[in-house]
């Protein structure tokens, strides 16, 4: 690396099962890289990227962030989106000694001081959610995800929340990653079988995709028996068509339909660099946020030395697209604001509720209690 660059390293899936998500989390890293470069750069230098696909594979996920650490001369990460892929990737960052800036929402449960977490934890979108289920649903809940640790871990604390309220799981079941028509037809059939008040679905990837077009094929009524989901944003619902996906649910921390002044400059950004008919969604804008704080750390650290911008990172205060998010300095993670969208025909969500504030993370659950959630609709 030059002294006249700022050398960092970009790790997103635009291939393979979550091709389309990931994709989002590379747009928004793109589009802030560009627009603090055109501002100037950092202290007057630019940030210059240096790109890889892993494609889904987390060995490659582990292999392309040796080489990025090891042979490229980068200590900072923008990277990582399922659980997977950063489980795979941290115990190279930890080696050596680099920094991880990681977009999703996930399922808590973890602390490095060589990551910052800039996406929602549990206390942040599942409590709200079940609350929300209850009051406009019904207690009887079916659930169906993808066999690895994010949709376990966030299925069991929504069990508990649920049970905690009165709640009751009519089933739990978990598919393979690649998950393959039949098998999504058997969950179609248990659904119509068990006629749960709704379903909450952590399937992910172009899975997922499939499962809501033979939702819809299937008849069933989403307004009565809607999806729930952490996940499914309006990248993908433009994928599905938003004729088979009105009256599905989100929580999510962002939705493109945010009203404030900072959400309308990075949609109309978005659109203006990618095509009006891309969305933005809660993949793109944590990417996009978090290269806005780490460019502003970088600004008063003067140095991509890992811990100087590990300390700076925590001070900050930014009015991002979503609202005013700043660091917990104990957890490594954002405080965040919980929203829940109901899917309409544009594609786009209203949002149905949202929290007076932002709110907390806790990623270990140790403060937050299930009987706390403030959702007033």
């Amino acid at each position: 690396m030059t002294s006249s660059e700022w050398r960092v390293g970009v790790l997103f899936s635009r291939s393979g099962i979550s091709e389309i998500t990931e994709t989002e989390h590379f747009l928004g890293t793109a589009l802030a890289i560009e627009e603090v470069n055109a501002a100037g750069g950092v202290l007057g230098k630019p940030i210059v990227p240096i790109a890889y696909d892993p494609g889904g594979d987390q060995a490659a996920y582990r292999n392309l962030a040796r080489r990025l650490l090891a042979d490229d001369d980068v200590n900072i990460i923008f990277g990582a989106s399922m659980s997977a892929s950063r489980k795979a990737v941290l115990p190279i960052v930890e080696r050596h000694n680099g920094l991880l800036f990681y977009p999703s929402m996930y399922e808590g449960f973890e602390y490095s001081e060589n990551v910052v977490y800039t996406g929602a934890t549990l206390n942040q979108n599942t409590f709200a959610l079940a609350e929300y289920l209850l009051r406009h649903h019904g207690r009887r809940i079916l659930f169906v995800g993808a066999d690895y640790i994010y949709p376990r871990e966030s299925n069991r604390v929504m069990r508990d929340v649920l049970e905690a309220k009165g709640g009751e799981v009519v089933s739990e079941r978990y598919l393979p990653l690649h998950a393959d028509e039949q098998t999504l037809r058997s969950v179609i059939s248990d659904i119509v079988r068990l006629e749960p008040d709704a379903i909450f679905s952590t399937i992910v990837g172009r899975p997922a995709q499939r499962f809501y077009r033979m939702y819809a094929d299937a008849g069933i009524d989403r307004k009565r028996v809607p999806i729930a989901s952490l996940t499914m944003a309006e990248s993908e619902i433009r994928e599905i068509g938003a004729d088979a996906c009105t009256g599905h649910i989100l929580s999510a921390t962002y939705f493109q339909t945010v009203e404030n002044e900072a959400n309308e400059r990075f949609v109309a950004a978005f659109k203006a660099r990618f095509g009006q008919d891309f969305t933005t969604s809660v993949w793109s804008q944590p990417a996009y946020a978090q290269v806005h704080l780490f460019a502003r750390a970088l600004a008063r650290a003067g140095s991509l030395e890992t811990h100087r911008i590990s300390e700076e990172i925590l001070l900050e205060d930014f009015s991002a697209p979503e609202g005013r998010i700043n660091f917990d300095a104990d957890t490594r993670h954002l405080w965040l604001h919980p929203r829940i969208g109901v899917a309409r025909a544009d594609g786009l969500f209203d949002i149905a509720w949202q929290a007076p504030g932002p709110i907390r993370p806790d990623p270990y659950l140790t403060a937050s209690r299930f009987e706390d959630v403030w959702l007033e609709a």
